[in-house]
């Protein structure tokens, strides 16, 4: 097949005619579909119902310790459910907190502790007179939606397909005291699908942070979301890294079960050093009595352990796995085959990041609306909302059925070639 780019104008405006006339006839379909959040679908939702079934009135509601799960008290979480926190981090207990059901909520608690108190007797970012984040991107658009509301001044970090450019990271950490922090999803990034290499995260524990106070925020939510049982990223354990390198304190790892089980009735977990660790609890003695210890109990029994919860993922590989292939072959076939678009084929995670032609990002995604798909906003991956090369947009297949989404990305497929057809014109 020929590349647009290699298209005489007199080709591209024949093209042009066609995709437009099918454009007309998408239009004409008034479609409602979404590729817009990578929320489970209805079906994923279904696996884990059953856990609903593993308590009642007559259960009794005790931790292994003994404490009663109705009342005040533990703060930290119960220790079964610190125990699977930890396996699934690959941590010990006693460096996990067990919270409520959100991930992100930690991350915006620990931005918010740092800006009115301080991390580990540091003076509060608050009263300094710059605070700067390093933001990998493309990246997850809530980590930068945080940091812009506390006023923290974003920097943008090229990542690539084995993670973040170091050289960059380390010229920053290393030098700038007003660097305090830096977002990573270091497996199955949101939204590229990329993974970080041990070189990568050997050079993140060996960081010399010229901020004593600088913390890695190291976002593992995808840390069991495997698309394939026999292709599996694996990722070097941040906190060992870091305790072999002398460096115990300089991470904040998080992850939940909010795509395991339900969102918004999960359980989140932060893992950390002791020290970090004590830090907090400090200050969570203030703001909470703790959480819900039901809920803890509840996912305890239903996985027992992390092979319980692999078992499980690989019920959820199973349905969103097919949507992942559609998309890579329907794409490899009607885009790649023209030039017109790039992307990483994840074995992992929740979204597919494209690239298109320079410049054609905002253009697709409009043209995606109008003819009756949602994707998640042009710019959205980048700080301030602002994509300096509009050629990146995030895919989110999970949530539409195999049905649905086969329509969307056909739609996409003409809505990409259009804009491209369109930006070659220009020229």
């Amino acid at each position: 097949m020929k590349k647009y780019q290699e298209m005489t104008k007199e080709e591209l405006l024949v093209e042009k005619v066609e995709l437009e006339k099918q454009f007309e006839e998408i239009k004409a379909l008034n479609l409602k579909l979404d590729m817009s959040r990578g929320k489970p679908a209805a079906e994923q939702l279904d696996l884990a119902m059953d856990m609903l079934d593993l308590l009642d009135s007559k259960s009794v509601l005790k931790a292994e310790n003994g404490m009663d799960l109705r009342n005040y008290g533990i703060l930290d979480g119960i220790p079964e459910a610190k125990r699977l926190m930890a396996e699934v981090l690959e941590c010990e207990e006693k460096n996990v907190i067990v919270y409520g059901n959100s991930s992100l909520n930690i991350m915006y608690d620990q931005v918010s502790r740092a800006m009115t108190l301080g991390i580990c007797g540091n003076t509060p970012w608050s009263k300094l007179d710059k605070v700067k984040f390093l933001c990998p991107v493309p990246g997850y658009d809530r980590h930068f939606a945080i940091t812009e509301l506390f006023g923290i001044e974003m920097i943008n970090v090229p990542l690539y397909a084995d993670g973040p450019d170091m050289d960059m990271v380390e010229e920053y950490v290393n030098n700038d005291p007003a660097v305090k922090g830096i977002w990573c999803v270091p497996k199955y990034a949101n939204p590229s699908g990329s993974s970080y290499s041990d070189e990568t995260v050997r050079r993140f524990a060996a960081l010399k942070p010229a901020a004593a106070d600088f913390r890695i925020f190291w976002d593992n939510a995808y840390c069991v979301h495997h698309l394939y049982e026999d292709k599996q990223d694996k990722i070097l354990n941040i906190l060992e890294e870091c305790e072999k390198a002398g460096n115990p304190d300089m991470v904040f790892e998080f992850c939940s079960t909010s795509k395991v089980t339900f969102p918004g009735a999960g359980i989140a977990a932060l893992a950390s050093s002791e020290k970090n660790i004590a830090d907090i609890k400090k200050q969570m003695t203030i703001q909470t009595i703790g959480h819900d210890k039901i809920n803890q109990l509840r996912h305890v029994l239903y996985f027992k352990n992390l092979d319980g919860i692999k078992t499980h993922m690989m019920k959820h590989a199973a349905l969103i796995r097919p949507k992942f292939e559609l998309l890579d072959e329907l794409m490899t076939a009607e885009i790649a085959s023209r030039g017109i678009g790039t992307w990483i084929n994840p074995v992992g995670g929740y979204f597919i990041c494209f690239e298109t032609l320079e410049g054609c990002a905002k253009n697709v995604v409009a043209k995606c609306k109008e003819a009756g798909v949602t994707m998640t906003g042009a710019g959205a991956p980048f700080p301030y909302g602002k994509d300096p090369k509009d050629n990146v947009i995030r895919i989110a297949p999970t949530f539409p059925s195999v049905e649905e989404l086969k329509k969307a990305a056909e739609v996409f497929v003409v809505c990409v070639r259009l804009a491209s057809v369109e930006k070659l014109l220009a020229q």
